[in-house]
């Protein structure tokens, strides 16, 4: 994705990069972000990735360009690190959607479900869960609880994908990632009646009807993986649109396309701009915190993910 830079943008990605040796900090970025804030970030890549690659940093600062809950998960795993959010406005509205009352409420009608939560959730109710999954390995999670009833919050589409191969009964939370349902079926039969040869990579965020039509079903790492290892010059992309910009720098030569145009995109996560950055690492502010109680509970259902993926 192709940006220009003001002399003022140039003075900001300067100032950044001394603050960043100043402050002893770490930029981390998603791939959802502006193009030029993944172009000056240490690290490009998904939420939990990230937050993991934070706890690993000897850094002292870790500034989130990301949502609300991607900064919490990097509190969470990296106690020790002051974590600062540039734009603490910027939430995420399918993680909104479920509320700590609302789970509560349905562990008591299913009390013995095992409740899986996706990361793309509030701590507050990664506190309440049993474990944790990525969009990466929410299939694997799901089946490494011992239960045979699952409660999967908040995201339907992925309960309703993992699903799919899943022998266990899945009781799914209603929320949705807006961005994600922009993406319609027909959006993508066109594109693909333009470009025949073009592979289909959607997030399993998506519609169950937009998975039906794909070549290929991954989060956002696993699709820059997959364009990579692909000869296909052609693919279409069901995702937020800021993952073009990481797909077209490592892919010369091949061509993506956005099957909503630019309804693909997230506005919390545009919401981060360099001027915020800058602010933030001089400010060192404002920092994300989550009460020891909650994080040590989140925490747990953290750590159990990852022992599933050893």
């Amino acid at each position: 994705m192709e940006y220009a830079l003001t002399e003022r943008d140039r003075q900001l990605i300067k100032e950044i990069g001394e603050l960043k040796v100043a402050r002893k900090a770490v930029v981390l970025a998603h791939l959802y972000q502006r193009p030029e804030i993944q172009d000056l970030a240490d690290y490009v890549g998904d939420s939990f990735g990230l937050s993991q690659q934070a706890a690993t940093s000897d850094a002292e600062v870790i500034l989130f360009a990301g949502v609300h809950f991607m900064a919490e998960s990097a509190a969470i795993l990296s106690p020790d690190k002051r974590v600062v959010l540039p734009e603490p406005a910027a939430g995420c509205p399918m993680a909104e959607m479920v509320s700590v009352e609302g789970l509560l409420g349905l562990k008591a009608r299913h009390p013995q479900a095992a409740v899986v939560c996706y990361v793309n959730s509030s701590a507050a109710v990664k506190a309440e869960s049993d474990i944790c999954c990525t969009s990466a390995n929410a299939g694997k999670v799901v089946e490494a609880v011992a239960a045979d009833t699952v409660i999967f919050v908040p995201d339907r589409n992925l309960a309703h994908y993992v699903a799919r191969t899943s022998s266990k009964k899945i009781i799914p939370w209603a929320g949705y990632c807006p961005t994600h349902d922009r993406i319609t079926a027909e959006q993508v039969r066109r594109l693909k009646s333009e470009h025949p040869e073009a592979l289909v990579m959607v997030h399993p965020e998506c519609a169950p009807e937009v998975i039906d039509l794909a070549d290929a079903v991954f989060s956002t790492s696993g699709m820059l993986s997959y364009a990579r290892k692909q000869a296909t010059r052609e693919f279409i992309v069901g995702t937020e649109m800021g993952i073009i910009h990481q797909l077209r720098r490592e892919n010369p030569g091949k061509e993506f396309y956005l099957p909503a145009g630019s309804q693909q995109i997230c506005p919390n996560m545009k919401a981060t701009n360099l001027e915020k950055v800058a602010r933030a690492l001089r400010e060192l502010e404002p920092v994300i915190t989550v009460p020891e109680e909650i994080s040590r509970r989140a925490k747990r259902a953290l750590d159990r993910m990852l022992e599933v993926g050893r």
